[in-house]
């Protein structure tokens, strides 16, 4: 409590009063936390999760209360800043963060959510849970008592982050802009600025991310993501070789290159190229600065495709996560700014967010693939049948629930029962 009123005063003398409303609020949640488990640690009751859930125009926030012989241990928040989930269902952003969060949380004995689950569904959670936990789990919404009490201050945590997190209202950080140019030599105050990131592991389902802050404040409704084509996507046209080489030496000056990782740098370039190819195309905006997550290596990469595109009026800026040392091309040495820079710290949170949102998109990636593969190794079902399936059952999950009279018009009788013991047998294998 004390570190949120500091912060509350800070943010009031700086006219933050929205921020400041943000923390004050924050403040009375964990005072009301405070009695309610005082209260809580007398009547020793089970251990339990409660979820609270705030589904907005711009993203969604997941707060956990976990309890543990009576007392709140613990506080977990999730968050999706995707557009698309804003527009499901809440108990459908109930059953994905359950998933979620319990394949690598430990399984309580119950689990509180927001909203009534129909049968089904709650079935299929609970069936999921006890597969964890190795035990019966409950899965309800309570409707009074402490229980109730404290799936409320979840869902009112919940709402205060979305508040704090998606606030429009933020003013605009001046002081950061304006030592931003003053660094980066930059001709107008850098209003704009995009900020791209990779995402793969051993080049596997390798993916980027494009994100905005416009004055300061992060632009989720004009995040980008996109998977990588792979490797030769911008080279097939850039066929002169020794641009690319003039290019580089400008970049990063001679004697400064860096051994080459090519998967990592065709991807920032192919992002970029794609990025800016569309801007061409709808005729902009363009940012005032670019960040690239990375160092000398993927600053080139992305100086390869302005310069395909004709683009040579764009400025990046690469930052590298070991000493968050800035790389420009008019400079050979690394700018190393000082940690409370509020330049530097604008530059961290777009960098940051980029990656979030690069490695969420890369995680759903994975697990996409891992899903497909698994639908693929059972015998009997070609890609025809996949497909029907597929698109009759929208994903791997429900086909896996699905009984022999829902699979049977849509492969017969015989392959239903081979997806049947497949899937009976799946778990065996993976114990």
């Amino acid at each position: 409590v004390g570190r949120l009123r500091k912060q509350m005063q800070d943010a009031s003398d700086e006219e933050f009063y929205e921020r400041a409303a943000h923390y004050r609020d924050a403040i009375r949640t964990v005072e009301m936390l405070q009695n309610r488990q005082q209260k809580m640690a007398t009547t020793q009751l089970n251990n339990r999760d409660a979820f609270g859930i705030k589904l907005g125009s711009q993203g969604t926030v997941v707060q956990v209360f976990q309890v543990r012989n009576g007392r709140v241990v613990e506080r977990i928040e999730l968050v999706a800043d995707e557009v698309a989930m804003a527009t499901e269902q809440e108990s459908d952003i109930v059953q994905t963060a359950i998933q979620q969060f319990y394949s690598v949380h430990e399984v309580p004995g119950e689990v509180h959510v927001p909203v009534d689950v129909n049968l089904h569904d709650r079935e299929a959670i609970e069936t999921f849970l006890a597969s964890r936990a190795g035990r019966r789990v409950k899965v309800f919404q309570p409707k009074r008592g402490d229980k109730r009490g404290l799936l409320d201050l979840a869902i009112r945590n919940a709402e205060l982050s979305y508040g704090s997190r998606y606030s429009e209202e933020t003013s605009v950080d001046l002081a950061a802009l304006k030592e931003l140019q003053a660094v980066l030599a930059l001709p107008i105050l850098p209003h704009r600025v995009e900020c791209f990131d990779i995402s793969t592991i051993q080049g596997r389902d390798t993916v980027g991310s494009m994100v905005v802050c416009d004055d300061g404040r992060m632009r989720r409704s004009e995040y980008r993501k996109y998977r990588v084509r792979g490797l030769g996507f911008v080279e097939q046209e850039l066929s002169d070789r020794s641009i690319r080489d003039v290019i580089e030496r400008d970049v990063v000056g001679e004697g400064g290159a860096v051994p080459p990782k090519p998967d990592d740098f065709a991807a920032m370039e192919e992002v970029v190229f794609r990025r800016y190819r569309r801007l061409l195309d709808e005729g902009g905006p363009f940012p005032d600065l670019v960040v690239i997550d990375g160092g000398k290596g993927q600053l080139t990469a992305a100086y390869r495709a302005f310069q395909k595109l004709g683009l040579a009026n764009l400025v990046a800026v690469g930052i590298a996560k070991k000493q968050e040392a800035l790389y420009v091309r008019t400079v050979l040495e690394p700018i190393l700014l000082p940690r409370h820079s509020p330049a530097l710290q604008l530059i961290q949170r777009a960098r940051d967010e980029a990656h979030r949102f690069a490695l969420a998109y890369h995680r759903r990636a994975r697990t996409k693939r891992n899903l497909q593969s698994e639908i693929e190794r059972i015998p009997g079902i070609g890609a025809r049948r996949r497909k029907a399936l597929l698109k009759q059952f929208g994903s791997v999950t429900n086909i896996r629930r699905a009984s022999r009279e829902e699979l049977q018009p849509v492969i017969g009788g015989k392959l239903a029962n081979v997806v049947i013991e497949y899937f009976m047998k799946l778990p065996a294998k993976r114990s």
